[in-house]
């Protein structure tokens, strides 16, 4: 090539890089809730033993089908450019989810939880290439299961009739009562329901299956749970960390509660060990503690058992503490004592010399390591919010999401904590979107002590300009907005439609020490609407395009008992209210929920015997001060907090003549699921602001 001819053509693609920007530039927009429910995932990070290799979840939408699928990806860590592939395209297999990846003990295979062939199984994919072969082929769905580290054997949670000898009896019994005309159902405990699922009699059991040398379960599973009236698994969050086996594949710990008539206000989780084998009565290992027990992880030598303790027996929000248990004399002792922050989860390094967990902290979910000898504490991760994370040996891979990003995966030497971006989902998809720049922020709250919050502007913030506001509360109430991303309630959407967000961590919050998570019990209404008081005053001093007189406040479960509590007792703060599932009644909820230990521990007990605690910040005594414009919405399936708490706030804004509209989804439980009723729901909401709040 000619000098100038070179010359030449380096200035026409610098015309054409400047045109192109100008193009991108032009077509920049805000983030939608079509971006949102489109996005992929990621999800349950597992490393190959060597260290070399991830495998994980991914999750993709199709929206034409209204629903999401799973499939496996793996990453090799050492490759210059890490490169995702994708393991479980399989042709003619019903598009089932594939999930839950756990690696062979020699890092040769991947055992996941499949529904190709109809019914959830464990399959095992050989790394080096072929197809995945079934590992189980029972009569029923695999809800969750584990590989013993000897490969040997496997354990599963599975949903049974209790009184059935075998699993083709749980069949043939539901098949039995799919052809009886009668629809009628007797009950004579509680729960009746749960969660979003009526009782009809099954429960969660732990069995185990041997493995054959073809790594098949080619004989009948075992129960290991099924001699206690007891669940393995606690709606709607219990999964595969609540069992392990010894090192050594011959026992397995679970956590339980027992069921009985009290399960509805018992929170008296307790650890049993059982011969891995089956046929003996399961042995309680924590016995002594009254409240929660879960979570355990064995040491790599099996001499001890790591696992999280709550103090409190009713208080589902107590913090867990970190307990190590001597396996041969059976004495426990806390570790990190003074570290006053909640574990959610265990994980032991392969000296046996380091435990990993994450935790709220600050407004972060960060991940810890913590000194197993002596109980050091130090965070290996910074800002953002640690989905998920698996160690082995020097290498550690986290899925962090934050404000501003869904979750992608980090790869680290866990020593180091220097983390490096392996994925890079939606890169493409999202290209042309600006999101809404966001900051922490704290102030002097409810008795002066210092809160924190967030702020995210609009996505095209101009300097000097103020902008209308969403306001919105988290639920819980003991959980934290923090630095996160959601698929349910993001501000990003927001600020994409043009709004500033601002969101608080009241008294209540998690990640600020238990007694500020303690300070809000039995005082819904008192400190957090406070607190919410003085962050709105606190936001627009702090940041001046926040036009605090322009608002509209949201909120689901707390954060919808909050809303009709703010229309009675914060009635000239907004413009308008979004309310999702919130409690309208607390009289009515307490006789209608199923978690009742929730109510009564909130509320400091029954409602029999303290009625006066539960009406003291009872919404429905304040309807006559009710006048902001309201919209009300709501899950049929929610067993949580029943329909009917939405339906009374509906009832009540339209008796007394103030406009509201009331949006309800017959197939949706607490939280609004389904791709298309997720952007209804949000255009719903964003309709109904932008109907009271000018841009």
């Amino acid at each position: 090539m000619k000098i100038r001819d070179f010359v030449l053509s380096a200035a026409a693609l610098a015309l054409a890089s400047i045109n192109m920007s100008s193009v991108a530039l032009a077509e920049q927009r805000g983030f939608t809730v079509e971006d949102l429910v489109k996005m992929e995932r990621v999800a349950s990070p597992m490393v190959s033993p060597d260290g070399k290799l991830v495998v994980y979840a991914q999750r993709t939408t199709d929206l034409e089908k209204n629903r999401g699928r799973w499939d496996l990806w793996m990453i090799n860590l050492t490759d210059a450019i890490p490169t995702p592939k994708k393991l479980t395209n399989v042709v003619n297999s019903n598009e089932g989810n594939n999930s839950g990846p756990q690696w062979s003990a020699k890092g040769d295979a991947i055992y996941f939880v499949s529904s190709r062939s109809g019914s959830g199984q464990v399959w095992r994919l050989p790394v080096a290439g072929g197809e995945a072969q079934k590992v189980t082929d029972l009569p029923l769905d695999v809800e969750s299961f584990k590989v013993a580290p000897t490969e040997n054997r496997i354990a599963m949670a599975i949903e049974v009739f209790r009184d059935c000898a075998d699993l083709t009896c749980t069949k043939e019994k539901l098949e039995a009562k799919s052809k009886v005309k009668a629809t009628g159902k007797i009950h004579d405990k509680l729960f009746i329901r749960h969660w979003d699922t009526w009782a009809d009699g099954r429960r969660n059991v732990l069995y185990s299956a041997a493995l054959d040398a073809n790594h098949v379960a080619s004989k009948a599973p075992v129960s290991l749970s099924g001699a206690l009236e007891a669940d393995v698994h606690s709606k709607p969050d219990g999964d595969q960390e609540d069992y392990a086996f010894t090192p050594d594949g011959n026992s397995v710990v679970f956590s339980a509660r027992v069921a009985g008539k009290s399960e509805s206000w018992s929170t008296n989780f307790d650890l049993f060990k059982v011969p891995a084998t089956g046929g003996a009565a399961p042995q309680n290992l924590t016995a002594d503690n009254p409240a929660w027990d879960a979570k355990p992880a064995f040491s790599p030598d099996g001499n001890t058992l790591a696992y999280l303790a709550m103090k409190r027996p009713g208080f589902e929000a107590d913090r867990f503490q970190i307990m190590l248990m001597d396996m041969k004399t059976g004495k426990k002792r806390a570790l990190a004592e003074k570290w006053d922050r909640s574990a959610t989860n265990l994980t032991w390094s392969e000296d046996g010399k380091t435990l990993y967990t994450s935790a709220f902290d600050l407004g972060q979910l960060r991940l810890f390591a913590i000194d197993a000898n002596n109980g050091t504490v130090r965070a290996l991760s910074d800002k953002g919010s640690v989905a998920g994370y698996d160690v082995r040996g020097n290498t550690a891979v986290i899925a962090k999401a934050d404000l501003g990003s869904g979750a992608q995966l980090f790869f680290s030497d866990v020593s180091k904590a220097a983390w490096k971006p392996v994925t890079d989902l939606n890169k493409q998809a999202l290209a042309n979107v600006s999101f809404g720049e966001y900051e922490q922020f704290s102030y002097a709250g409810a008795k002066g002590e210092k809160v924190y919050g967030y702020v995210m502007k609009p996505w095209n913030a101009k300097a000097g300009q103020k902008y209308p506001v969403a306001f919105i509360v988290h639920g819980g109430p003991q959980s934290s907005f923090a630095n996160n991303w959601s698929y349910r309630w993001n501000p990003q959407v927001y600020a994409g439609a043009g709004y500033a967000v601002v969101f608080i961590d009241f008294h209540g919050s998690l990640g600020y020490g238990q007694k500020f998570t303690d300070a809000i019990s039995q005082d819904w209404g008192g400190k957090p609407l406070v607190d919410l008081k003085l962050g709105m005053a606190a936001a627009a001093k702090q940041f001046s395009w926040i036009d605090k007189k322009n608002a509209c406040a949201l909120g689901a479960s707390y954060g919808g008992y909050m809303m009709n509590w703010i229309a009675g007792n914060w009635s000239d703060g907004f413009k308008c209210i979004v309310n999702h599932a919130g409690v309208f009644d607390t009289r009515a909820m307490y006789y209608s929920t199923e978690e009742l230990w929730f109510n009564e521990w909130e509320n400091g007990g029954t409602y029999y015997d303290v009625p006066a605690k539960h009406e003291k910040f009872n919404p429905v005594s304040h309807v006559k001060n009710w006048k902001t414009p309201m919209l009300v919405t709501q899950g049929e399936l929610d067993f949580r907090i029943p329909s009917t708490q939405s339906f009374g706030a509906f009832t009540a804004l339209q008796r007394r003549g103030i406009e509201s509209q009331l949006l309800t989804f017959p197939d949706e439980n607490h939280h609004i699921l389904k791709p298309a009723n997720s952007l209804l729901w949000h255009h719903t909401v964003l309709d109904w602001m932008g109907k009271y709040l000018p841009r």
